[in-house]
Parts: C-alpha cells; sequence; structure tokens
C-alpha cells in the first residue's frame, strides 16, 4: 500500500535489519534497509519521508556523523538512536543533533513503537516543536530549583559526581533529585529526560 508509514533502518547487523524490520512490517510499516551510514546518506535526498532508526556504533560513518551529514545535506527526519553500549555523554549528543529517542539494543517493542509514534507526529504537524517546547516548559517549572539544577547538569552532559560537585552536594542527593525528577517528569528513560530538557530549552553551551 502506498500510504504505509515508511521507516529507514540504518544498522551494519543484518540481524537487527531481519527482526525490527520484520516487527514493524508485520505492524504496517513500509520498511527500508541499509548496511552503512554510508549508504544511508548516499541516497538521503532521494528517499522517501519518514523516520529514521539509526545505529550508533557503525564501521564508516557512526550514527552521530550520519545526523551531521543529514542535517549538512538538507535532510530533517526524525532520527531514533539504537545502541549497544549508550552513556549519558553519548545520549546527550545524540539528542542534541536532533534524534527523537535514544533506546538500548535490544530494543522493546512497545519503546520503539512509541519513539516512532513522536517522529512522526514531529512529522504531520507544522507546529509540533511550538507544542513539545510548551509542554516541556511546563513540566521543568513544576520541578524544584535544585531538581531544575540536576536536569540541567543532565542536559550539559555530566555524571552524578560532577553534578554533585558542582552543586556542592553529595551524589547521594543528586541521585534523590534524578529519581524524584524522573517521577515529575513523567519519563523512564534517560532520552525522555533529555529530550524534555532541551525543547525546554536546557543543556545550551554558554554564549561567549
Amino acid at each position: 500500500m502506498g500510504d504505509k508509514r515508511v521507516v529507514h533502518i540504518v544498522d551494519d547487523e543484518e540481524t537487527i535489519q531481519r527482526s525490527v524490520g520484520f516487527m514493524l512490517r508485520a505492524t504496517g510499516f513500509s520498511v527500508e534497509t541499509y548496511p552503512s551510514g554510508t549508504a544511508f546518506v548516499a541516497v538521503a535526498t532521494q528517499a522517501k519521508i519518514g523516520c529514521v532508526i539509526l545505529d550508533m556504533q557503525m564501521p564508516g560513518l557512526g550514527g552521530l556523523e550520519v545526523q551531521v551529514a543529514l542535517a549538512d545535506i538538507g535532510v530533517d527526519m526524525p532520527v531514533v538512536v539504537l545502541t549497544g553500549n549508550g552513556d549519558v555523554a553519548l545520549a546527550v549528543r545524540a539528542m542534541r543533533a536532533g534524534a527523537v529517542d535514544f533506546l538500548a539494543k535490544p530494543v522493546e517493542k512497545a519503546m520503539l513503537l512509541e519513539a516512532l509514534h513522536r517522529g512522526f507526529a514531529r512529522i504531520d504537524r507544522a507546529d509540533g516543536r511550538a507544542a513539545e517546547e510548551a509542554e516541556a516548559q511546563g513540566r521543568v517549572e513544576a520541578l524544584s530549583p535544585r531538581e531544575r539544577d540536576v536536569l540541567e547538569g543532565l542536559a550539559q552532559g555530566r555524571a552524578n559526581k560532577a553534578i554533585a560537585y558542582d552543586l556542592g552536594i553529595s551524589s547521594r542527593t543528586v541521585e534523590v533529585c534524578r529519581a524524584s525528577l524522573v517521577r515529575k517528569l513523567g519519563v523512564q528513560t534517560l532520552a525522555q529526560t533529555l529530550r524534555i530538557a532541551f525543547a525546554a530549552g536546557m543543556g545550551r553551551p554558554p554564549r561567549a
């Protein structure tokens, strides 16, 4: 059917291409697969508009490099990042580059579908970014000042110990604040936390 949502899977692991591709096709998506970031970037300007599932660790162009390359050639498709060994700094870089979510392998079906739903909603709504920013601002304003400080540290890609040092508090206090802000924001993953922080304007480098 020509009206199916298109998902581009960019991953050098053939098992991921097959398993995720099969799951998405069974769910009703049209799926295109690419064995490398280089292969996708080469055809991206002619590819059908859709969401991109992008592996972070690939030979040649890695996921972050693919995000940069897509921006350089003017391709603005929502990206869902997959990684086998992600960390806070990597998540921050991917989300700051525009990823709608950051998911660990093996990816859970429900979380992947929810991320794709947000990605396609971004395509559908011309005012989607403004609405997302307004919602994020409202959620962040509900946090305590200390929780906002901790969230800002996370958005800057800092580890708990570094945040604790900067704020003059214990690492345990940072952990308690993180748990509390996650509950108040209504999120489950670091990527979801960062998405709200960035939409609310947090994590931006200071002006020179």
